[in-house]
């Protein structure tokens, strides 16, 4: 293996880890790739409880998957009741602080009786197994309780963030076919009020639910409509501490989490109950190390997938103290995540990039304030973290003595599936290093011909795993065409990869019109359709460009019906307009007017070429097929007049 940019684990990190040693590492992923059925069984046979034992490991009809065939099992008994029989019951399950400073220490006991009262509040409103729910709550441990109720009774569940607009909350709604919204009067975030309670009622002006369940967070004044808006602690008065938790097939579909796509609509991408829970379970101490001292810090929120699987369903079954925050990590100053890693003792802290770019912006004095040195392992998720910032990720807040898991995976993959086994595998800042165990990857061309090492590819799946997705809700062709058609018998990540020598995978970002903000996946096409929909837009195209913080930002360029000439004032209106269709966080960072954009003679936008515009500041492509070129140069000329 080269030397160059390797840091291997230290010899006292490796001695107490779940997995010591390269070898070790290599036995268990060939012992997954030569015994595949056998490798999985074992695992959870010893990760899981089951009410029922399985039949077959995993039947495979391409694209389709199912695991552990027959058995029957429950999320919320794994992350809560199988803890209550030994010293985990009062354990820490949930350390919680808002963001105004409030703080809750949660044991197991005491979350196991707060999800079972909210699961008697479902099961009063008539949700049973097989009903779905739809949950837009703040970072409270509320919004956890209401996750693992619903995985009590069977109801399938889908969590959208609380930063989606009206519109946005709406269409998840409607596709969902939700009977239930659990939301909030509001929560926090830099010292605002947000108001989630009014997202839902302007998001149900045109839709019928038949309750809306709200936690009083802030104490925000809403209106409640008669009939449909009940007060969660008004309806926790009549129901007892007790609710058994439902025997569910093991494919029965836990929740159901929506994704930009290459088309305008979000995928709804289910997640099934057993594979998902063993991969998120597996992963814990693979991949974070976990010990039962522990304090593990993902600070993700739970509306996206790595708040899923690393804030609730991972951690819990795996019997963790969790730390929750309900808002910002720079209010009111820079040192509020530096502030509750000292003040909680936090052993084990998962970010993303594009946070420790901007913590690294702020200087070092932040985090040199705190006392860090209860940390002893570093996360970075969402997105490939650059040399620069990984170096002072691991120098200034690990010390030098943290090692860094770079993970790879995707709301589609459900837990992680490239990462350091960080006791076994050198780390390389800005690689994911290896495949775990039970996960072929490959960087391949489009015929699905593995590329020589080095040189940029596809990154592919070759095999199932039990915590891939199962299908996109109500549209299986779907599912079908956008991950098992465009490499054969192999799923297509979307993500462009190289492998250099040593076989570490260095994620090289989309390929596809999807722009990665922030470490959230953003569709071009549903930004472009927003945009079109405001009355002076004729048409629009988006792309991402390169930023310091985010990684990428969004980029605009807009053509406008006539009679609209206040560009300063209008590029203000259009960011507003997109931050209330679809969220502040898709708000442009840039728009551009120009008369006209870039087309094929058979008139399709040519995006490449203004890619190429914003991050290269030239047109290098091939442009045989523009209909009229002058379009592109001119839009080149205003760039560099900018």
């Amino acid at each position: 293996m080269a030397e160059q940019n390797l840091y291997p684990p230290s010899r006292e990190f490796a001695s107490r880890a779940h997995i010591q040693s390269l070898d070790e590492h290599r036995r268990l992923c060939d012992k997954a790739r030569q015994q595949p059925e056998e490798f999985w069984q074992e695992l959870a046979e010893r990760e899981l409880h089951w009410f029922e034992r399985w039949t077959k490991v995993f039947e495979w009809n391409p694209p389709f998957a199912q695991w552990f065939t027959g058995g029957k099992l429950n999320a919320s008994y794994n992350c809560l009741d199988r803890h209550l029989s030994g010293p985990r019951k009062d354990k820490p399950a949930i350390v919680w602080e808002g963001e105004p400073g409030e703080e809750r220490i949660i044991s197991y006991a005491e979350l196991h009786r707060m999800v079972c009262r909210f699961a008697n509040v479902l099961k009063g409103r008539g949700l049973k197994a097989g009903d779905r729910a739809v949950i837009y709550m703040p970072m409270v441990p509320e919004a956890a309780a209401a996750m693992l109720a619903c995985a009590r009774l069977g109801v399938t569940h889908s969590v959208v963030f609380g930063g989606f607009s009206a519109e946005a909350l709406k269409a998840r709604i409607e596709d969902m076919g939700a009977k239930t919204v659990i939301t909030a009067d509001g929560g926090w975030r830099r010292g605002k009020i947000v108001e989630l309670k009014a997202a839902v009622d302007e998001a149900l002006t045109e839709l019928e639910v038949r309750d809306v369940i709200v936690l009083r967070r802030t104490g925000h004044p809403v209106p409640m409509q008669a009939g449909r808006d009940y007060w969660w602690h008004e309806l926790e008065q009549s129901v007892d501490d007790g609710c058994p938790a439902e025997p569910l097939d093991s494919e029965h579909p836990l929740f159901v989490l929506y994704t930009s796509g290459t088309t305008g609509k979000p995928k709804g991408i289910v997640h099934a109950t057993a594979g998902y829970l063993l991969q998120t379970t597996l992963t814990m101490k693979w991949v974070f190390d976990l010990r039962d001292e522990d304090v593990f810090w993902c600070t993700a929120d739970i509306g996206w997938v790595t708040g899923h699987s690393y804030v609730v369903y991972g951690p819990l079954s795996a019997g963790a103290t969790v730390v929750m925050y309900e808002g910002a990590p720079d209010f009111p100053q820079f040192d509020r995540w530096w502030s509750i890693v000292e003040r909680r003792r936090v052993s084990i802290f998962y970010t993303s990039p594009t946070a420790i770019r901007a913590l690294l912006k702020q200087g070092d004095r932040w985090p040199e304030a705190h006392d860090l040195s209860s940390l002893r392992l570093l996360g970075s998720v969402g997105e490939p973290i650059n040399p620069a910032a990984w170096e002072w990720y691991y120098r200034v807040i690990g010390k030098g003595r943290c090692p860094i898991v770079d993970t790879w995976w995707q709301t589609e993959t459900g837990a992680i599936l490239i990462s350091a086994m960080p006791g076994a595998v050198p780390l390389k800042p800005g690689s994911a290093t290896l495949p775990l165990p039970g996960v072929e990857a490959e960087v391949v061309d489009l015929n699905g011909n593995p590329v020589p090492r080095g040189e940029k590819g596809f990154l592919v799946i070759r095999r199932p795993w039990p915590s891939m997705l199962r299908t996109i809700l109500n549209d299986p062709r779907r599912y079908e065409e956008q991950y098992w058609s465009r490499v054969r018998d192999s799923y297509f990540t979307g993500d462009a990869a190289r492998q250099d020598e040593d076989g570490y995978f260095w994620i090289l970002g989309r390929v596809d019109d999807v722009i990665n903000v922030s470490g959230h996946r953003l569709s071009t096409m549903e930004v472009e359709s927003a945009l079109v929909r405001h009355p002076a837009v004729a048409e629009a195209a988006v792309v991402g460009k390169p930023d310091e913080i985010t990684g990428q930002a969004v980029c605009a360029f807009v053509t406008l019906k006539a009679g609209r000439a206040d560009h300063d004032g209008l590029a203000a209106e259009l960011r507003q307009w997109v931050a209330h269709e679809i969220g502040s966080f898709a708000k442009p960072a840039e728009i551009r007017f120009t008369e006209a954009l870039p087309k094929t003679r058979s008139g399709k936008i040519m995006r490449r070429l203004l890619r190429e515009i914003v991050t290269s500041h030239a047109v290098t492509g091939d442009v045989t097929t523009l209909e009229d070129l002058s379009v592109v140069n001119r839009l080149a000329a205003q760039h560099d007049e900018e």
